[in-house]
């Protein structure tokens, strides 16, 4: 199973649009936003896709907000981290500004943990969990989102 990573779109609609048609040309049958949405208008290019996201530190999910996601069927998160199991795979979805991001990184107790918030990408491992950042959408040197092959545990990078 393929899943496409992005993080810090930051309302960019039309590069998050080029990122979505780039990760299912590579494979990917599920995304998942790390945070720093930005709007609807982002949320309008993930519709009737199998989608996760968490808010990020500049997203602000007010009632009208919850509503339209409610009506297009993307579920907000409930819990920091947002917890995952794809293909036999344990993944726990950060922004990357949460106290328990950094507990989690000391301890890792799954498989993957994704985030952005630094605009920069990574990817590293630490015990038998990797890490990993897409890198962003949104004011970073270049614009990348990530692809990871769950069964083989290989990450690609890849520039929007």
């Amino acid at each position: 199973m393929i899943i496409g990573v992005m993080s810090d779109s930051h309302g960019k609609a039309a590069r998050v649009r080029t990122a979505v048609e780039l990760l299912e040309r590579a494979g990917a049958k599920t995304l998942i936003h790390c945070g720093d949405v930005g709007g609807i208008e982002v949320f309008d290019e993930l519709v009737g896709r199998d989608v996760h996201f968490v808010w990020g530190n500049t997203d602000y999910p007010d009632q009208a907000t919850i509503a339209y996601l409610d009506t297009v069927g993307i579920a907000p998160p409930t819990a920091i981290p947002r917890s995952l199991k794809l293909a036999g795979k344990t993944i726990q979805v950060f922004h990357g500004h949460e106290p328990e991001f950094n507990q989690a990184q000391r301890a890792p107790k799954s498989d993957y943990i994704l985030h952005g918030h630094t605009h920069i990408a990574r990817d590293e491992r630490i015990g038998n969990c990797r890490i990993i950042n897409p890198g962003a959408l949104q004011r970073a040197r270049e614009y990348t989102v990530a692809t990871i092959d769950l069964e083989r545990d290989e990450v690609t990078l890849h520039r929007v």
